[in-house]
């Protein structure tokens, strides 16, 4: 039976003059874009460009919100009130959807980033916050993410939902993914994170860094883009998973 897979990268993630990877040649692979909104990369002629260039590519644009941490990339965990979480939430959702309003174009999902995505898989606070505020901005925008609390506080709110597997993360036995300062926590080959790809969309299983395999239904397979290997690991995948009847679509699309 053939599956139906959208396959993502993190686009936008660069500052001013400079730039994370290459957007122009991931628009060419992948189906769907996570934009950076300001918060940890992304300023605004980099999101005008980058939703641009998604819209003339035919990628469908999500939101990639982030904790306040330009300095951090993100990637450090922030004590924030809910409310103002929510507040931070809803307001790098405006600001990306400001740049798609000249196209007739609306946000397609929203992707938390970073520590924001890692905090509100575990915390229930953080994911209701970021929940509430999507179902503000657009009751039927997606929340697309790993199963954890944050898909079932978006579901609480009636959102739609979409749970993403990452190929290049190491993963734990718990499915949470492994912390990027340990073992594992990267998968770096390119023919592995095709392998992985395919694993999970077509058997809904991915392999721990203990071994264990893992039940992981997926609809959609993030390649991370701020590596020098992500052009040719999202090419590889998407090879991969076409060769193994894997239809490669955006969400928007089916």
């Amino acid at each position: 039976m053939s599956r139906s897979i959208d396959l993502i990268a993190d686009l936008g993630e660069g500052f001013g003059s400079w730039t994370m990877t290459d957007d122009d040649a991931l628009t060419r692979i992948v189906t769907s874009a996570n934009i950076a909104c300001g918060f940890h990369a992304g300023d605004p002629s980099t999101m005008r460009d980058t939703v641009a260039l998604c819209v003339d590519r035919g990628v469908a644009v999500g939101a990639h919100p982030s904790f306040p941490d330009l300095r951090g990339f993100g990637r450090r965990p922030i004590e924030l009130a809910p409310s103002d979480l929510e507040a931070d939430v809803l307001y790098q959702l405006g600001a990306l959807d400001a740049f798609l309003r000249p196209h007739d174009r609306h946000l397609n999902h929203v992707t938390p980033h970073g520590s924001l995505g890692n905090m509100t898989a575990v915390r229930e606070d953080y994911a209701r916050a970021v929940a509430r505020a999507v179902r503000t901005f657009d009751p039927q925008l997606t929340v697309a993410y790993q199963e954890s609390w944050m898909t079932r506080a978006a579901e609480e709110e009636g959102l739609p939902v979409a749970r993403i597997g990452f190929a290049d993360r190491g993963y734990n036995d718990d499915g949470t993914l492994v912390g990027r300062n340990s073992p594992g926590a990267f998968v770096t080959d390119a023919d592995e994170v095709a392998e992985r790809a395919v694993r999970m969309a077509v058997e809904a299983v991915v392999t721990t860094v203990t071994g264990t395999s893992l039940s992981m239904p997926v609809d959609s397979i993030l390649v991370h883009g701020d590596s020098a290997t992500a052009v040719a690991k999202a090419a590889t995948v998407r090879q991969r998973l076409e060769a193994a009847g894997v239809t490669v679509a955006a969400w928007s699309d089916r």
